[in-house]
């Protein structure tokens, strides 16, 4: 059994029965702070937003568009998808990190509607209503991603766009993303990533395939201290993959 799917088993008791690890909510609700200092602790998500957006418009214009962002922490994704049009929903199980979101709205003047609630959760009262759902960075988060990527493929409409981005789990990713990331280069604060959690392709798409989604298009994130960050075709660190949901004639 992949690393993965012994990570889709773990228990979620400690936590009320809800897809989420305790101690991730934890930190980053303690680093809610910083969210949107751009050269902080979380600069290295202000700096790949706008690969993320190339990503997904490239398939989907997001203008008047209805988006969910799941994990959406404290909004940078959330608000660049609404600047440019999209109507948006964030939601996000960190409840200061989402309350720093809601007042960064509010400053901002760019609107935003957060929940603090699961995607389990959402998908529930939100079937088939959302023509474009984001899932960035998150999923090596949570004990259970593959019931993200079903909630996620039961909210999207027929014919609508799934975007996953995740961290590849081999050794590059490890001395990237963990060795030059946290410890070297202090571009993601320390003891934000378990490689254990990272997901790799493959895995993912087994998730998603489950559900009915069919994979479109994956794509790496060309990231260094040392350029500004770029699309490139290797999904060896971190990648985003892009899902369509069937037309129900398609079925």
């Amino acid at each position: 059994m992949s690393k993965a799917m012994q990570n889709a088993n773990a228990s979620t008791e400690n936590n009320e029965g809800q897809n989420a690890d305790p101690s991730e909510l934890e930190n980053f609700n303690q680093l809610a702070h910083t969210w949107w200092d751009e050269s902080g602790q979380f600069g290295a998500l202000h700096k790949i937003n706008p690969v993320r957006i190339d990503f997904i418009e490239q398939h989907k214009s997001i203008e008047n568009k209805l988006v969910l962002d799941i994990g959406c922490g404290g909004g940078i994704l959330s608000e660049a998808l609404a600047s440019i049009g999209g109507k948006v929903t964030g939601i996000d199980l960190a409840d200061e990190v989402l309350t720093i979101a809601k007042l960064h709205s509010l400053e901002s003047g760019i609107p935003v509607d957060y929940v603090l609630e699961s995607a389990e959760e959402h998908a529930q009262k939100h079937p088939n209503q959302y023509d474009i759902i984001t899932c960035m960075e998150m999923l090596e988060h949570v004990p259970d991603p593959s019931a993200i990527i079903r909630a996620a493929a039961h909210m999207v409409k027929p014919g609508g766009w799934v975007f996953l981005s995740t961290l590849n789990r081999n050794l590059k990713s490890y001395l990237l993303a963990i060795v030059g990331a946290e410890q070297l280069f202090n571009l993601v604060p320390k003891g934000t990533h378990n490689h254990q959690k990272f997901i790799q392709p493959a895995e993912i798409d087994s998730m998603a395939r489950q559900t009915g989604l069919i994979l479109k298009q994956g794509s790496g994130i060309d990231f260094s201290p040392f350029s500004p960050p770029k699309l490139n075709d290797s999904l060896a660190v971190n990648y985003l993959l892009a899902y369509q949901k069937p037309n129900d004639k398609s079925h």
